[in-house]
């Protein structure tokens, strides 16, 4: 099973007029491992910079083809998978973008590959894990059944017995989550990449461009997500806190703006593409990612994820929606509000979904698991 998302958004510059200076020659494909060794079933992530915009293609290990990928708007992917069985010794790994001609035969338009040495039982060397941060590292692999605790207000209650807390990025400290993980927890850092919140540090980064209507709660705004030259910095910043305080794994909040009244025309591939490349660039940082709602698009999101955080989706009927990642084997957590767990806990219970009842405040005044 592989995993590939697109690293970076789309950033379009000027039309190049007879004054204009000429734009730069695109970079040569290029890819590179890490590890760059290791045995049968070994994770390898794959990164990939250099390629055509937006166009979809393979990778191939040896003779076995173990991936696909699209490239970003700036030509990079990222992609993992797992070293097969049967291989052995060197071996060549291609990643090639194709085109197919009018008459069904196929052309490459970009390729670039790189070695891997595949390693015996028990040798010694590398043993197949990728760093745990930093571009083209591994990252935690959220269980399917994962129990977990969610708080943005408040002092954190770090008594909870789960395996998982998402806590806010910006309002908790690093020694807090060094305590969660003294208890054995994987904590996940709450980000809103969404909207703008006019009581962060960052506020101001914002131009008002990019920002558009309030979504209701005091002081948000929604952000113009197709204007990704401009969020990009900012997000990246804001990803690469959450790495440094020691956090596992990036909640991004508000990612479904194209079904709101954001004030911007967004579309749903403009979210795609934004989305997309949230994943990639919290996997980059060496964290997992989850899904934040947006249901209606979790068939072209889940392979860039490693699970879902829903709100509600009980009261609303649209649990169905998040199938993809249980039969992927990735967690897709709920949480209720108003509905009892009388009302909701039987069918999440059976359907796989880790559902939990809490305030709407998430001040910690109410936890209600299902498991």
């Amino acid at each position: 099973m592989c995993l590939a998302v697109g690293l970076t958004g789309l950033a379009l510059g000027p039309v190049a007029t007879a004054q204009a200076p000429a734009h730069r020659a695109r970079a040569e494909p290029r890819v590179t491992l890490a590890p760059g060794s290791g045995p049968v079933g070994a994770l390898v992530s794959v990164r990939g910079s250099g390629f055509r915009p937006r166009v979809r293609g393979i990778v191939v290990f040896g003779q076995r083809r173990v991936g696909s990928f699209r490239a970003a708007a700036t030509g990079r992917f990222l992609l993992r998978f797992r070293v097969p069985t049967g291989a052995g010794g060197q071996r060549r790994l291609t990643a090639e973008q194709l085109a197919r001609g009018r008459h069904g035969s196929e052309h490459r338009l970009d390729s670039a590959g790189a070695r891997f040495n595949v390693l015996a039982p028990g040798s010694s060397g590398s043993a197949g894990a990728a760093p745990a941060s930093g571009a083209g590292a591994s990252w935690w692999i959220p269980p399917k059944s994962l129990t977990w605790y969610w708080q943005l207000q408040g002092t954190i209650n770090n008594s909870q017995p789960v395996a998982a807390y998402d806590i806010d990025g910006f309002d908790n400290s690093a020694g807090e989550i060094s305590t969660l993980h003294g208890q054995g927890k994987h904590v996940i850092c709450y980000i809103d990449v969404g909207t703008a919140e006019n009581w962060r540090p960052d506020y101001s980064s914002f131009p008002a461009s990019v920002l558009g209507s309030s979504n209701g709660w005091p002081g948000e705004r929604w952000l113009d997500i197709s204007k990704l030259s401009v969020l990009e910095p900012i997000m990246t910043a804001r990803f690469q806190m959450c790495r440094e305080k020691g956090f596992d794994a990036v909640e991004p909040d508000n990612m479904d703006g194209y079904e709101n009244s954001t004030g911007f025309p967004l579309t749903a591939a403009e979210q795609l593409s934004y989305d997309e490349w949230i994943a990639g660039e919290v996997h980059a940082l060496g964290m997992a990612v989850f899904q934040k709602n947006d249901g209606e698009q979790t068939g072209q999101l889940e392979s860039h994820f490693d699970g879902a955080l829903d709100e509600q989706c009980n009261q609303y009927h649209e649990c169905g929606n998040f199938g993809p990642y249980l039969a992927a084997g990735k967690p897709v957590l709920n949480a209720e509000y108003s509905l009892p767990t009388s009302s909701f806990c039987a069918a999440d219970n059976a359907a796989g979904i880790m559902g939990a009842r809490y305030s709407l405040e998430l001040n910690g005044s109410s936890f209600e698991p299902c498991w």
